[in-house]
């Protein structure tokens, strides 16, 4: 679904950090979401960047995403910074989750630097839930810490803000070191406090850790990079898929159009319908079970570990 909205406020929350608040231009409501979800902002010709939602998804009158100026980006947060006004209509794409709260009596909530991002509302409904939760939240200073003062002032002890240049770096031991029962993880961040929290939960139940990821992590090992035929079943096409080409891109060349953005199986956007076949899985979204299942693969990275894969296209 693509909209078109007016970002009716901009504001610095945060060293580095602004908060877009979109709504509809007829006031209409917008479509619903959960914790966890996110939206693609069509930034420009070829500049779609995501972001996660923030704001309250009972609050169906706007939708709100904080963005990082990150100097060293690809363009999108610069934009969003130096030219995106108050006023301006955005195109919006979205919300799709990939990252979403599941039912647990507990929780623990790890954020780093704009990382709170999905968290935040995660934490808010796990306080409706009446759930156990903690939440360690670390970042480079206090100053740059979004939705520092708001999270302190809401839940007083059940947030730990650690920012860096006061304690150090989160105690990741002291915090996972020990595996807690009927416990689910959840984690966004830099990828260096993902790694770190992976290897300290792989000693944890398997599937309590959920992590989010604003970049490829560490994938592998692959099958061999072989050329596959692909079946585009409502298209009526088969296409080959020869080394080195993705499948998002044989498939565009064969003229069916297919969503797609970050190019590298982070954003979920090209997300496809496997119908047949065994899918050599690449992208940083899936879970081990949900990659065993070979019903969906994301087309810009994923590739088939099989001679031919039918899709939904």
């Amino acid at each position: 679904m693509t909209l078109t909205l007016t970002l009716t406020r901009k504001e610095v929350i945060a060293e580095g950090v602004v908060l877009l608040t979109l709504t509809h231009p007829a006031g209409s409501p917008l479509p619903e979401w959960r914790p966890g979800a996110h939206i693609d902002l069509v930034l420009g010709p070829g500049l779609v960047r995501q972001y996660s939602l923030c704001s309250d998804p009972a609050d169906r009158s706007r939708w709100q995403v904080a963005v990082l100026r990150e100097p060293e980006g690809r363009g999108g947060s610069a934009r969003v910074h130096e030219h995106l006004h108050e006023g301006a209509g955005v195109r919006v794409r979205g919300p799709r989750n990939h990252f979403a709260l599941e039912a647990s009596p507990r929780y623990l909530f790890i954020a780093g630097g704009i990382g709170i991002t999905p968290i935040l509302p995660m934490v808010e409904e796990a306080q409706r839930r009446g759930a156990d939760w903690r939440l360690a939240y670390g970042g480079r200073s206090r100053r740059t810490m979004a939705f520092r003062e708001r999270l302190e002032a809401a839940y007083g002890e059940r947030v730990s803000v650690r920012p860096q240049d006061a304690y150090g770096a989160l105690d990741l031991d002291g915090l996972l070191g020990t595996p807690r029962p009927a416990t689910l993880v959840y984690c966004c961040g830099p990828e260096g406090l993902l790694k770190a929290v992976e290897q300290r939960c792989s000693a944890w139940p398997a599937g309590a850790l959920r992590i989010e990821r604003f970049a490829p992590g560490d994938r592998g090992p692959y099958g061999p990079d072989e050329a596959f035929d692909v079946e585009l079943a409502r298209s009526g096409v088969t296409v080959t898929v020869p080394p080195g080409t993705t499948v998002l891109r044989a498939v565009e060349e064969a003229g069916v159009q297919v969503l797609s953005s970050c190019q590298e199986g982070t954003c979920g956007t090209c997300e496809t319908t496997v119908l047949d076949g065994t899918v050599d899985h690449r992208d940083s979204l899936l879970t081990p079970a949900e990659q065993a299942v070979h019903d969906t693969m994301f087309i810009c990275v994923s590739r088939a570990a099989c001679p031919r894969l039918v899709l939904d296209l």
